[in-house]
């Protein structure tokens, strides 16, 4: 499932599931998980070039773990769900922050928001066996080797077998799609000009590195312009 990046469908992104981080924004703590979803064309793995941010946009990172699906599934069940699980990644959720809050206000959907290109950067596939207990994964995120976010997977709202039963219960979930469980709190700004890198450690928030990688940014040449 190396290849997750060629043959995964769809990215779902849950949303608040980190309680700190739906605080930092405003947002109440919801009941139930809820998702929306990124196109696959936002994946950007290292060494494939910069982030790129389009004019206008005021660019947030959220650093999180990445559940990769390992075959098509539909209606699975807690119990069931990690024989649905083929490993992990590290990935970050790239948000136009000021867009998101403009289509927020009118009731309209993110997609533009989280969907540009280079809006979703993800690191190597991490085997399921690299990780015995995924409530124990750090994740961190550090802009200009200033750390901003470093939080642990066991402040999940709801872990993630229930996302999968949520998930699966709603759309089919196919081999190689990718999870995004939600973010610790500490989001914040990348500009043109500056360096970001994620780490994933384990099995605590200082301990064995899993992946790290490190992007630049930069203005996106042409394209779409958010107007205010």
């Amino acid at each position: 499932m190396s290849n997750f990046l060629k043959t995964g469908r769809k990215i779902v992104a849950i949303g608040r599931n980190y309680a700190d981080h739906a605080k930092e924004l405003g947002n109440a703590i919801p009941k139930e998980p809820f998702f929306f979803l990124k196109p696959t064309s936002s994946y950007i793995s290292p060494g494939q070039g910069p982030i790129e941010i389009p004019k206008g946009v005021d660019m947030h990172h959220e650093v999180e773990l990445g559940v990769i699906i390992g075959k098509d599934g539909r209606d699975i069940s807690q119990n069931d769900a990690d024989n649905y699980i083929a490993g992990y990644t590290l990935a970050i959720d790239l948000t136009a922050r000021n867009v998101q809050n403009a289509v927020k206000a009118k009731g309209l959907p993110w997609s533009t928001a989280k969907g540009f290109d280079t809006f979703c950067p993800v690191g190597p596939f991490i085997p399921k066996s690299k990780i015995s207990d995924v409530s124990k994964v750090g994740l961190h995120l550090s802009v200009n080797d200033k750390l901003k976010q470093s939080g642990l997977t066991n402040d999940m709202i709801f872990p993630i077998p229930k996302l999968i039963e949520f998930v699966s219960g709603i759309m089919k979930l196919e081999e190689g799609d990718l999870i995004l469980t939600g973010t610790p709190a500490g989001v914040g700004p990348i500009v043109a000009g500056e360096k970001f890198s994620a780490k994933l450690t384990y099995p605590e928030l200082d301990g064995e590195v899993l992946s790290e990688y490190e992007f630049n940014a930069e203005d996106r040449q042409g394209g779409y312009e958010f107007k205010a």
